[in-house]
């Protein structure tokens, strides 16, 4: 394997991609794969490029010769060269943690304290016990994994809801009317969602008809609005992590294709002391109507 003598030079050839595809096939993790790269002579940002790009797409023809569906484009913000802040239009937005594999990023200061108590009193007024959708008929059900209030507000029906909507359509690079309208919820001491998959399992029969309405879900935001004294994170069991419920904070997370391989298996824990109030934004592959 050679390399060029500058970033502008390299190519990344079919050989290349092939010797990074029998690399990961026998079993060397891509840190080991990337020094090899950058010790032949490959500069470290072409070297990492060519590893990510070729293994998500040697990944993505496994799972379709698998019999799963080609992976979808999804939102995402622009962290490429890891920044620190990011530009959400109206508002500077901190990125706490990164991760790849599952997407997952959590920003800092999405919503200000204002924001936050004005959408839980907007949603008070209307908050009941929380459905989920029924993916063997395409309605709602209650649902014992789910133990919160909640409400759904209409896409753009208040000032406040409609600039919370913009700021993420320009953050995560996703058109506003790919998302469905907010849903706000409120959990309780005990209250908690066990873990789940947002996207619709393409094998209930409900999921057609739930689907004519903006395709599948690709994308999820979960914003705090209060925070409790004690539990009450997001869970995501498949990578041991937990997403500390902090107000004015958020957690974002896409998935390519409706399959557990996604790794976007999430809950919200019990809540052991205080309340909780979260604001959830799903995100559509085409217009929600």
């Amino acid at each position: 394997m050679n390399g060029g003598t500058t970033s502008t030079v390299q190519q990344v050839t079919p050989e290349l991609r092939q010797w990074i595809i029998a690399q990961a096939q026998a079993g060397h993790p891509a840190q080991t794969v990337l020094q090899s790269m950058k010790a032949s002579g490959w500069d470290e940002d072409v070297a990492t490029d060519a590893l990510e790009n070729t293994l998500r797409g040697h990944l993505d023809e496994q799972a379709v010769a698998n019999g799963l569906s080609p992976a979808v484009p999804v939102p995402d913000a622009p962290l490429d060269e890891s920044p620190l802040r990011v530009d959400a239009g109206d508002r500077i937005v901190d990125v706490l943690m990164e991760m790849h594999n599952p997407r997952v990023v959590v920003f800092g200061n999405l919503l200000s304290d204002e924001e936050c108590e004005g959408l839980i009193a907007l949603a008070q007024p209307r908050m009941k016990r929380s459905l989920t959708v029924a993916t063997k008929t395409g309605g709602e059900e209650l649902n014992d994994d789910r133990t919160s209030n909640g409400m759904f507000f209409q896409r753009g029906e208040a000032p406040l809801i409609a600039r919370i909507e913009q700021r993420l359509a320009h953050l995560l690079n996703w058109p506003l009317e790919n998302g469905e309208g907010l849903q706000v919820l409120q959990y309780g001491p005990g209250a908690e969602y066990k873990p789940h998959y947002d996207y619709f399992d393409p094998a209930e029969p409900g999921t057609p008809s739930i689907l004519r309405r903006g395709g599948q879900r690709v994308g999820t935001v979960l914003m705090y609005l209060a925070e409790p004294e004690k539990g009450g994170g997001t869970l995501f069991p498949n990578v041991n992590l937990e997403v500390a419920p902090r107000r004015g904070n958020a957690v974002f997370f896409s998935y390519e294709r409706p399959h557990p391989s996604t790794r976007t298996l999430h809950g919200g824990s019990p809540v052991i002391e205080g309340e909780k109030w979260i604001a959830t934004k799903w995100l559509r592959e085409r217009r929600f109507d």
